[in-house]
């Protein structure tokens, strides 16, 4: 099964082998989002406008500055980058449109989903924004300094499983389903060591939390260009890692 979606919580970390040798990328200069400026449910987005590789606003954002930001601060292939887009484009709700706004990427089911590793569910409220109480127990499965795909998979497993036992609206599409595995699966090999399959829990932390990049804990992006087939690759580790039915709102 191949999925290449984007999803509400990317985010990533990397071990010295997977990155370039060269000394960490300096850091590009993050704002905090103003009154006036969107933000969605996906952490590294939401990054990627605060130091803005995207427009700030987080608004009116089209195919060839998603691709250019997704390649600038993360090396993620051009190719891969416009799959990426049309995703996020495909949550405005406006017919025919070029653009999204970040916080298009909010409307629940569609990219958006139950069992967010750091948000809580539409159910109990705001989806678009950080919940420390939901990160608490995505982060109690990071036994050890560095994040494993075991790791990330059983804190997916949990944040879904707890989802579909206290949200009496839970509901997991294909496609959340798909949004889900993506987002584990590219903060561990995007963020970290796509070889390794490995991230430091420091840094996804830092990104989670701050919506902010790394630059200060040691990040620097890929030393080679982020593919659909890493992700894939990535996927199909986290798929064999875990411990339920891929859509565990059946039959839980």
């Amino acid at each position: 099964m191949r999925i290449t979606y984007i999803s509400a919580t990317i985010a990533f970390g990397a071990v010295a082998s997977a990155q370039s040798p060269s000394s960490p990328q300096p850091s590009v200069a993050f704002t905090p989002p103003g009154p006036n400026d969107v933000r969605g449910p996906c952490p590294i987005l939401n990054a990627l406008a605060n130091h803005g590789y995207l427009p700030h606003s987080g608004k009116a954002i089209d195919q060839n500055t998603t691709v250019n930001a997704l390649a600038a601060a993360l090396n993620i292939d051009p190719s891969f980058g416009v799959t990426l887009f049309q995703d996020a484009l495909s949550t405005n709700p406006q017919a025919n449109a070029t653009t999204y706004d970040l916080d298009d990427l909010s409307r629940h089911n569609v990219a958006e989903h139950d069992g967010s590793l750091s948000r809580q569910d539409a159910f109990f409220g705001n989806q678009a924004v950080f919940n420390q109480s939901v990160f608490n127990q995505t982060t109690s499965f990071y036994t050890g300094d560095t994040i494993t795909i075991q790791m990330a998979a059983n804190a997916r497993a949990s944040r879904l499983m707890t989802s579909n036992l206290t949200n009496p609206n839970f509901t997991l599409s294909d496609r959340g389903s798909s949004s889900s595995l993506t987002e584990t699966a590219i903060y561990v090999t995007n963020l970290g060591n796509k070889q390794a399959a490995t991230v430091p829990k420091s840094w996804v932390e830092y990104l989670f939390q701050n919506e902010r990049l790394p630059y200060e804990l040691g990040f620097k992006k890929q030393a080679e260009p982020y593919t659909a087939d890493d992700l894939n690759t990535a996927i199909a580790q986290v798929q064999a890692a875990q411990h339920f039915p891929e859509s565990p709102g059946v039959g839980l």
